[in-house]
């Protein structure tokens, strides 16, 4: 706002007007120049109410008019409950406003006053020193040659010297008027006038000469509906050089134009043509010099670039400055086609997107390869990024034959990109595809061997396994840690092709791993089975649209692998990857998870192998064993069987013994006893001879016991008392007992039920179970015999068990212990058979027996007997 504004003031105190301004309009918008009586906020309000077409189509009214105005605050808003006057400076886009409540005569004399003493002189020097300011550049700015605001000046010098209503300054492209400039006509901006569809445009073409219609003549017809509309006089002065047209100024008013005038602007065009040419020449060579520079640009700028992201901000950043639109987005197709990744500008910032093409929007026009420029953005099939986008140039990017994306541009203005715009991208394109090409395939080469380093390391961890759980899980993991996959399975299957071993990886396999266990089928379903059964890898990238894929409880996957495991002709299992995103997988990806499948398949084969191999060996080795066990176990039941018949022969030679001393014991036992009868109840011999009867006694039931035992008798049961079968045999015992330094101690249960047993072998079966004690005490200890009741598997139970504190057995001898001729006993102490036998009689009688055992603290044998 110019400090100036004394003028103002002082009129405001002499008239009582509230405030007044000065408002010039500027490239069609009314600016204020000075103010006096308004605040800051109440100016900036103004200024954004002026900006309204109804306030522009006033106040240009009354400029072409040249006559104060008045309105009421509520048509134009003067911010106070006031009248708002208008004053039109002459010769100039210039006006006063001024807000008063009251207003008379001298209140109109004295601001007309103001508005004559501001208006500018009207002479030939104005248009010489207008040349003279158009001519030169402006080296600051990017455009050194304003053409918009050149072409503007010199349509307020026509409206201003016509007092025209409006009009417009178009430029010849072509065979067509370009409206590129307007006063009070805004929908005559950027207007696109072919010459031959309007017979005025051709007349003026043909003649060069100015034209004019008035309402109701016969060309009235063909004047534009703008210019028709509310005026009755019509003027097209052409703009030319030699005998070519290059432009035209069009105006229309109210009453016609006389005589003088239209000779004064008819003067006018002439002088103004050759400014407007050779500025727009300068333009066009500056803006050619800025095109070189650009490509210069991208040569330099965007070759350096080290990757696509780079290239992509440095080709934008270009762009915007060269085409004056922010609105850049860059289109690239996948190398199968299948993938459109799209770059464009928001904000300043380059955001990223990727879709199948099947689903983007301008995949059918990237791939035909076709250039488009329309000043309509929805034409031809084009979907702009931006809904309020009015034109657009969209150029294909080829590299060697083959269209590999495309880039556009946007701009809210209708025809914004010009024949010359479109020959620059068509370069700037060439080099880009290269550049784009390039930067990918050295993107996609260093992916590769980055993903390839990653499998070789992976490679690395298995190679040598032969535990195929152990291979599917650290490949599984392995796999997740190195490529960031939300989920990786390692299936194997068996002989059969049943799956036998499956390995997981990453944030979902809890949730798979629950899945699978809930439902097996589903690893030979679905993808599964496909790949499976096929043999054939599969890439999928958008899973939710995939009817094979069946997410387990918990994860859903958007992109996915799956690989087979092949040896030859036979599939061995699968590699099966995922990741939460969708398009997350290129057919490189795939490539190199092939690779791993193919060096596992060799690595899970070997180990198959191998583990078949140790089974060979193994079975060979327990061949070898059984048969070497089996040798010695026929040479040892030989040695057995001699040492049983010398056995049974001492056995038979004890029994014989033992009747060879029944007599003697006999006769000693019954002299013993005739010659207690002889003796006096106070003899001193009699306690003597009473100990040899009781002795005597005692030998004849130890060999009537040994008879009992040895005598070959057919198995008899009875019905007999446990506890008193058990003290015959602590009785035939207790002298070796004694003798081994051994204390036996007994907790025999009273009124125990009788059992139905043969007595005989129930003695044999306890002899054999105290000697084993015995000899396993060899340095003394302690014997315990127990009988009671119990309840087993829903009957009742006679229990006798026989404890000893010896050397115990062993673990691995203790499932043996009963099995025929084994023995832990040192020196052929043992035959091996004693339990074999005890566990027979035991068995025979419906009963069971049991052993328990530590080694080094003892054992005890329990025998249960059914009542």
């Amino acid at each position: 706002m110019p400090a100036d504004t004394s003028f103002l003031k002082d009129a405001c105190q002499i008239t009582g007007a509230d405030w007044a301004v000065l408002a010039d309009r500027d490239d069609g918008d009314w600016r204020l120049r000075a103010a006096h009586g308004l605040s800051r906020p109440a100016r900036d309000l103004l200024q954004e109410r002026l900006a309204r077409p109804v306030a522009d189509a006033w106040l240009c009214g009354a400029v072409n008019a040249g006559r104060p105005r008045t309105r009421a605050a509520g048509e134009v808003p003067a911010l106070e409950d006031s009248n708002l006057h208008v004053y039109p400076i002459a010769n100039s886009f210039s006006v006063l406003m001024v807000a008063a409540r009251k207003s008379d005569e001298r209140f109109r004399d004295v601001w007309k006053m103001v508005a004559a003493m501001r208006a500018p002189s009207d002479d030939e020097a104005g248009v010489s020193l207008l040349q003279s300011e158009l001519l030169l550049p402006n080296l600051q700015s990017e455009a050194p040659y304003d053409v918009t605001r050149l072409l503007a000046r010199v349509l307020r010098m026509f409206v201003t010297r016509a007092r025209a209503q409006g009009g417009w300054l178009a430029i010849r492209r072509a065979e067509a008027l370009e409206v590129q400039a307007q006063w009070n006509s805004p929908q005559s901006a950027d207007a696109v006038m072919p010459i031959d569809e309007n017979p005025l445009w051709r007349r003026v073409n043909k003649t060069l000469k100015p034209l004019f219609a008035a309402a109701g003549q016969a060309d009235w017809e063909h004047v534009p509906r703008e210019a028709a509309r509310g005026s009755k006089a019509f003027a097209c002065f052409p703009l030319i050089i030699g005998q070519r047209m290059i432009g035209a100024v069009a105006l229309w008013r109210q009453k016609p134009f006389t005589e003088e005038q239209s000779l004064a602007l008819d003067n006018l065009s002439a002088q103004v043509a050759p400014v407007i040419e050779i500025v727009i020449t300068f333009a066009s060579m500056a803006d050619h010099l800025r095109r070189l520079a650009v490509l210069n640009d991208v040569t330099l700028t965007v070759a350096s670039a080290q990757n696509l992201d780079q290239i992509t901000r440095r080709v934008f950043g270009l762009l915007e400055r060269v085409f004056r639109t922010d609105r850049v987005a860059l289109y690239l197709l996948s190398v199968d086609g299948s993938m459109v990744r799209e770059y464009h500008n928001r904000e300043g910032k380059i955001l990223q997107a990727g879709s199948e093409s099947k689903e983007h929007r301008l995949a059918p026009l990237i791939k035909s390869g076709k250039t488009l420029r329309q000043a309509d953005a929805s034409a031809a099939g084009f979907a702009p990024a931006q809904p309020d986008s009015a034109s657009f140039l969209f150029m294909p990017l080829r590299h060697r034959g083959r269209t590999i994306g495309a880039l556009t541009l946007e701009s809210p203005r209708a025809d914004a990109f010009t024949i010359y715009d479109e020959h620059l991208l068509v370069v700037i394109a060439s080099h880009l595809a290269g550049l784009v090409e390039y930067s990918r395939l050295r993107e996609e080469a260093e992916g590769r061997a980055r993903n390839l380093g990653l499998i070789h390391e992976v490679v690395q961890e298995v190679v040598g396994l032969t535990d195929l759980r152990e291979i599917a899980q650290i490949t599984s993991d392995l796999l997740t840690q190195y490529f960031s996959y939300e989920l990786a399975l390692v299936l194997l299957l068996d002989s059969g092709q049943n799956p036998a071993v499956r390995g997981f990886g990453g944030k979902s396999a809890p949730h798979a791993e629950r899945a699978f266990a809930k439902n097996p089928a589903a690893l030979t379903d679905g993808i599964f089975g496909r790949v499976l059964r096929s043999g054939r890898s599969v890439l999928v990238n958008d899973a939710a649209a995939e009817s094979d894929y069946h997410p387990a409880p918990g994860s859903a996957a958007g992109s996915l692998m799956c690989v087979a495991l092949r040896d030859g002709d036979q599939t061995l299992g699968l590699i099966h990857v995922e990741r939460r995103d969708r398009n997350a997988f290129t057919q490189n990806d795939l490539l190199d998870l092939e690779s791993l499948a193919g060096i596992l398949a060799s690595v899970v084969s070997s180990a198959d192998q191998y583990q078949r191999l140790q089974e060979s060996i193994r079975q060979l080795r327990a061949a070898q064993d059984e048969l070497k066990n089996r040798i010695e176990a026929q040479r040892s039941a030989e040695s057995r069987l001699i040492q049983a018949a010398k056995l049974a022969a001492v056995g038979e030679m004890a029994a014989g013994v033992a009747h060879e001393l029944n007599n003697p014991l006999t006769t000693v036992t019954g002299f013993a006893e005739l010659t207690l009868e002889e003796l006096p109840p106070d003899a001193a011999s009699r306690p003597d001879l009473e100990l040899v009867l009781r002795e005597a006694r005692r030998a004849r039931d130890v060999v009537r016991r040994l008879l009992d035992f040895a005598r070959q008798t057919e198995s008899t049961r009875v019905s007999a008392d446990l506890n008193e079968t058990l003290q015959d045999v602590v009785e035939l015992t207790r002298h070796l007992m004694h003798t081994s330094g051994v204390v036996f101690t007994s907790s025999l249960a009273p009124n125990l039920p009788w059992v139905s047993v043969d007595r005989n072998q129930m003695k044999q079966v306890f002899l054999n179970l105290f000697h084993n004690a015995l000899q396993a005490m060899p340095t003394g200890g302690e014997l315990k015999l127990q009988t009671s009741r119990a309840s087993r598997d829903g009957r009742e139970w006679v229990v006798a068990s026989v404890r000893d504190t010896g050397q115990g057995i062993l673990p691995e001898h203790r499932e043996r212990v009963f099995e025929p001729f084994f023995t832990t006993k040192s020196n052929q102490a043992g035959t091996g058979l004693g339990l074999s036998v005890t566990y027979g009689i035991v068995t025979d009688h419906g009963g069971v027996i049991e052993v328990e055992s530590q080694p080094g603290e003892g054992s005890t044998f329990t025998v249960w007997l059914p009542i």
